[in-house]
């Protein structure tokens, strides 16, 4: 360990300058020159492994390859006995974040800065290097004004999946980075939190964070904690700079939210165009900024989601499936660009008239309507909105039977195509057609079906198989109902009855759904459980990648991988996989449950604390709503225990065994909740009882780490053995 006064070659450490996951950096003086220094070396516990020597040395080289006055210089790469470390110019100064006020710095102020800032970024572009952690903590203003870019640590020319980051100076957001993510999370580019690849314009939008900072005192996307940063980023539309302080350019206002921008398509390509529409908002002028990718330019349009009109409000669930239906038919045509559903639906309520609606999306149309559902009977009213005019470019109510619901789909997606002017050729015309069912029963079977899979209960996965059936009497070329009765085998065979027929019957399911539908994210998601639960894992990891890459904001997808990871023994990726989850259904309580339980093992207890407290928050909410959710009841009730309200989680966990007395999963997991309150006998005797009912995947029980109180005993010994 290197302490004050310590000699490495010729240079004298004099005090630490503070660091993180990736390095520590030392003020210290160079004994053959005579002048202070910043070293910067790997802690000892990583020092010598060989992705941090790696990560060490590719640092050095990207900045050595940058020479500018507003980032820091690089004077050498040494090699001491089991120190190998970076020597580089030392800043003296003061961090931005600690330079910007309460409600912002002055316009002039502002400009000093970002302007540099924006030229010592576009050079780094120009040799092609991305930074990808850009923050205010990250650059220290001189004592003469000039600011300097620190930190290249996770920089790279084409980046790669870095391990995750946590920048001490960041420890007060309380925002510790989920695996596997790289940079700092309220600074962090969508395409980052979804694990895409980054280029230039992920710095664009760190940028954009920066510059809302410096203007308002506030960051653009904030949350609670990790998670809901992480969920802003990816759906919240932040207001303008300018709502908060009336005294900025409304120029300034439009190259922040172009950089805020979610489509890396519609920011800046680079710093260099920031930098030039950043000075043109300094003078007031109204300079045109960069053209729009060409998609905006010609046929495009967006699907918002459908209003419920039904007298009970009830039908949400179905108005959301009708715009999704029109969502996959236009995405069908070949001369018309859709915005995704993702992108759409998350200004849902968002207050914004339609041309700005448009400008986010990047359409020239847009599509709303309201759905009134009553008994047999279906009024649809659509209306198609040009964005840059605000004019009607056609409408219609549809008054029909219920069955007709996939031909007034079919319908309004031939009206859109003909509005914009987009010729249909014979075979999209065709597929326009072909909806997924046409069955409107199979479709309204296959949603319920799915909601009480997501049950994770045999009674609930039992009623979903018979959903799931019912749907395929109906239409047997329904791939999403064969991806469901893949889903179902497999968990009777995971927590019902380990029998070869089910892992059988649950791959011939999902190979039928991706016959059908290759390009459907449910199937690839199946398909990939199925191999997970048979033990193929080569073949899961593929198909749950392919999945991800159909459609990476899929919740279910998220957690089913997650699921296969853990089981795979990839403790921390599974971790992150949950986390993500979380991101792309932010209601749901059993993600950061799952989580909260492996970062615990992990020794990250106070993001373990973090998430059991938010995933006890949604537990609440959701028994507020449906109080009959035993299995909300007991990861709740393992939540309470977990974090010390042990009465109130014991007593929850009797509820939940009273409701369902004989659920194997519920008495499970309720053995785990008595052997983390020290109730031994209590847990042996519900562990027993979920043997019997058929849970018995020995891995659960020698590694569950909520039964480690109860390892030594021979009551456990003789459940093991008893398990094969």
């Amino acid at each position: 360990m290197i302490r004050p006064g310590d000699m490495l070659l010729h240079y004298r450490f004099i005090d630490s300058l503070g660091g993180g996951g990736e390095g520590v950096v030392w003020r210290a003086l160079d004994t053959r020159l005579g002048r202070e220094v910043a070293i910067k070396l790997l802690p000892d516990r990583v020092a010598l492994t060989p992705d941090a020597l790696l990560r060490l040395e590719r640092e050095a080289r990207v900045l050595a390859a940058l020479n500018h006055p507003n980032i820091v210089t690089v004077y050498a790469v040494e090699d001491a006995g089991a120190h190998r470390f970076v020597v580089m110019e030392l800043v003296q100064g003061r961090v931005l974040s600690s330079l910007i006020p309460e409600h912002g710095m002055a316009a002039e102020q502002l400009f000093a800065i970002a302007l540099p800032l924006a030229d010592a970024l576009a050079a780094a572009h120009g040799r092609g290097v991305v930074h990808r952690d850009l923050k205010p903590a990250n650059v220290v203003v001189t004592g003469d004004g000039r600011p300097k870019i620190l930190d290249f640590g996770i920089a790279q020319r084409n980046p790669p999946a870095s391990p995750p980051r946590q920048d001490a100076a960041e420890a007060p957001t309380a925002t510790m980075v989920p695996l596997g993510l790289t940079g700092t999370i309220p600074y962090m580019a969508p395409e980052l939190v979804r694990g895409e690849t980054a280029d230039e314009r992920a710095d664009v939008f760190s940028f954009g964070v920066l510059l809302y900072e410096m203007a308002t005192g506030r960051r653009p996307f904030e949350g609670a904690g990790a998670i809901e940063i992480l969920a802003s980023i990816l759906r919240d539309e932040p207001p303008s700079p300018s709502a908060l302080r009336p005294d900025l350019p409304p120029e300034f206002d439009r190259v922040v939210l172009r950089c805020l921008d979610k489509d890396p398509e519609r920011r800046f390509a680079g710093a260099a165009a920031l930098r030039e529409a950043l000075d043109a908002a300094r003078q007031g002028r109204a300079e045109p900024l960069p053209p729009l990718p060409a998609a905006a330019a010609g046929p495009s349009v967006a699907v918002m989601p459908f209003t419920d009109n039904s007298q009970e409000r009830d039908q949400e669930w179905f108005c959301d499936g009708m715009a999704d239906e029109i969502i996959a038919a236009l995405a069908r045509i070949g001369g018309l660009s859709v915005a995704s559903r993702t992108a759409s639906f998350r200004l849902r309520g968002a207050g914004l008239d339609t041309r700005e609606i448009g400008r986010r999306l990047a359409v020239r149309a847009l599509l709303g309507g309201s759905v009134r559902k009553a008994g047999e009977r279906l009024r649809v009213t659509a209306e198609l909105v040009d964005t840059a005019s605000g004019f009607n470019l056609w409408s219609e109510t549809f008054d029909r039977q219920l069955e007709d619901v996939f031909a007034i789909q079919e319908e309004i997606a031939r009206a859109i195509a003909d509005a914009l002017e987009v010729t249909l050729s014979h075979g999209e015309r065709e597929a326009l057609g072909r909806p997924p069912t046409t069955d409107l029963q199979a479709y309204e079977c296959c949603l319920r079906a799915r909601s009480y899979y997501f049950q994770y209960r045999r009674r609930g996965v039992e009623y979903a198989i018979e959903l799931f059936r019912r749907a395929l009497e109906l239409d047997p070329a329904y791939a999403r109902a064969w991806a469901g009765i893949a889903l179902c085998h497999c968990f009777f065979y995971l927590y019902v009855a380990r029998v070869p027929e089910q892992i059988a019957q649950a791959e011939e399911a999902a190979r039928k759904a991706l016959a059908l539908d290759p390009g459907l994210a449910e199937a690839q998601t199946s398909f990939g459980v199925a191999m997970s639960t048979a033990g193929r894992e080569a073949e899961a990891e593929t198909a749950f990648r392919r999945a991800l890459e159909l459609d990476p904001g899929l919740f279910e997808a998220q957690y089913l991988y997650a699921r296969h990871l853990f089981a795979s023994g990839k403790a921390e990726e599974a971790a992150r996989r949950y986390e993500l989850a979380e991101v792309f259904h932010p209601e749901d309580y059993q993600s950061p449950l799952l989580s909260a339980q492996i970062l615990a093992d992990l020794g990250r207890k106070r993001e373990a604390e973090a998430a059991y407290r938010r995933g006890l928050k949604k537990v609440e909410e959701r028994l507020d709503r449906q109080p009959d959710d035993t299995r909300a009841r007991y990861m709740g009730a393992n939540a309470l225990v977990a974090l010390g309200s042990t009465a109130r989680g014991i007593e929850w966990a009797r509820m939940a065994e009273a409701e369902e007395p004989n659920e194997p999963m519920l008495l499970y997991n309720v053995g785990c909740i008595y052997s983390m309150a020290g109730d031994s006998e209590a847990a042996l005797a519900v562990l027993e009882r979920a043997v019997a009912g058929g849970l018995t995947q020995r891995g659960w029980y020698e590694h569950d780490s909520n039964l480690d109180p109860l390892r030594g005993l021979p009551r456990f010994q003789a459940l093991l053995a008893g398990l094969g």
